[in-house]
């Protein structure tokens, strides 16, 4: 096992990251630029190094500042957390190349499942059913353009192969503004990822966001926790999650869930990592894998009782998996809400001091967040200051922990999305269970009206 692991990122999933270290005996270094200087978790850090100014680009995706830093606090793996450098590659490959363990999947499987192109052939080689579309990237004749859009069936929806976060897609309903959206998709996806393919698939109108959490070891074995429901976004960023998905059959993640496993032993995969799919009328739909701890893995964690961290820093020190699909149990409800720094209904970020920070407690709730009374929130980074996590026996009973915790929840200097939170906690139809993803802001256009 590890001695010491260097944690390249900030907020709660570097708290999260450092207390499991602590928790397996390994000493936790803290990367962190200028505005984090105050951090809880740096102050808690056994080492902790600045690595630069506030903007990200100069501190928490300077990979030559983030492997010195591991060369002068001799650390012996590096945890990429999620987002900034989690899912690069180049980043995977240099922290491997200076004599470091990357706590995720190897280089060329961040490769494969980063582009989503070679993600959705590397699926379907795998039996992975996938969403109708073109079959790898779109080519620039005109008219097979149109004849692939023909034999999918509009309306269609045309992605970026490099994209992600809900950037870089375009729904197209008519063969006449087809070749416009395509050539926009490609330039903004040049632009915005460097790569300027895109590829096509069949837009499902109301679709349920249902992912498969998995984790592998180095020794090919691979166990899905069974699933998530994701369905509560805006603008394509999750908002509330729960596990499990409410009133999809257990047959049918079974199903899905062991094919998951099956193309994490087929491509050899390693860590942990997420399987995505749209889910309507009764079939699942792959679009994307995302190969890092994912922010909703707290839901997971609870109806398993599996410490995904935990296994990941195992797995990457070459343990095998200690537990088989067999032994996986799934065991009540959870919930997750993201506590945002920002308007709980314009979404304008929120940055400043927290005046007044006092987080729920009681059975069968948990408090993810690096955030306390007088912490300033700087305004150069992502705006979530936390999340509030529930388990209950049932759905009803999470559904009602949550109410409470969000009643106890107190923020002041800062405006919270606390207030959307508790709406949501009452609305019928997020009450009844399972609304698509288009649910949300629909719910939003409504109340402004």
């Amino acid at each position: 096992m590890f001695k010491k692991i260097l944690i390249a990122n900030r907020g709660e999933i570097a708290l999260r990251i450092q207390r499991a270290c602590r928790e397996m005996g390994i000493k936790a270094v803290m990367v962190y630029s200028e505005a984090d200087r105050d951090a809880k978790y740096v102050r808690l850090a056994d080492e902790a190094v600045c690595i630069g100014p506030a903007s990200s680009t100069h501190s928490y995706l300077n990979m030559p500042a983030i492997i010195s830093a591991a060369e002068v606090t001799d650390a012996e793996a590096i945890h990429p957390g999620y987002g900034f450098l989690s899912e690069n590659a180049d980043f995977a490959e240099r922290v491997e190349r200076s004599g470091f363990t990357f706590i995720g999947p190897t280089p060329d499987s961040i490769r494969t499942m980063g582009d989503k192109v070679s993600a959705k052939q590397a699926m379907i080689r795998a039996g992975v059913p996938c969403v109708p579309g073109s079959e790898g990237a779109l080519p620039d004749d005109p008219v097979i353009i149109k004849r692939t859009a023909k034999a999918v069936g509009y309306p269609v929806i045309i992605k970026a192969a490099g994209g992600g976060g809900g950037r870089g897609m375009r729904v197209v309903h008519t063969e006449a503004a087809l070749l416009h959206a395509v050539q926009t998709t490609k330039a903004e996806a040049g632009a915005a990822f460097g790569n300027p393919e895109v590829y096509m698939e069949k837009f499902l109108q109301n679709p349920r966001h249902i992912e498969i959490q998995i984790l592998a070891d180095q020794h090919r074995n691979a166990v899905y926790l069974g699933e998530r429901d994701c369905s509560m976004q805006r603008r394509h960023q999750k908002v509330i999650e729960e596990a499990p998905a409410p009133g999809i059959p257990r047959r049918l993640i079974e199903k899905i869930g062991e094919r998951c496993a099956a193309a994490c032993k087929k491509i050899g995969y390693r860590g942990a990592g997420t399987f995505e799919f749209l889910f309507e009328n009764g079939e699942f739909y792959f679009i994307e894998m995302n190969t890092r701890v994912q922010v909703e893995h707290p839901v997971t964690e609870w109806i398993t009782g599996i410490d995904i961290v935990r296994t990941q820093i195992a797995v990457a020190a070459g343990e095998k998996l200690p537990f088989t699909q067999r032994q996986i149990q799934l065991r009540g409800h959870a919930i997750e809400c993201r506590i945002n720094a920002e308007d709980a209904y314009k979404f304008t970020p929120s940055p400043g001091r927290i005046t007044t920070w006092h987080a729920p407690g009681g059975p069968g709730v948990r408090v993810d967040s690096h955030a306390y009374a007088n912490y300033f929130v700087p305004p150069n980074y992502d705006s979530m200051i936390g999340k509030i996590i529930v388990h209950g026996d049932t759905r009803e009973q999470a559904l009602a922990r949550m109410r409470t915790a969000l009643a106890e929840t107190v923020i002041e200097g800062i405006k919270t999305n606390v207030p959307l939170h508790r709406e949501l906690m009452v609305d019928a139809s997020f009450v009844a269970g399972g609304t698509n993803i288009h649910y949300l802001e629909e719910w939003l256009s409504q109340r402004e009206r």
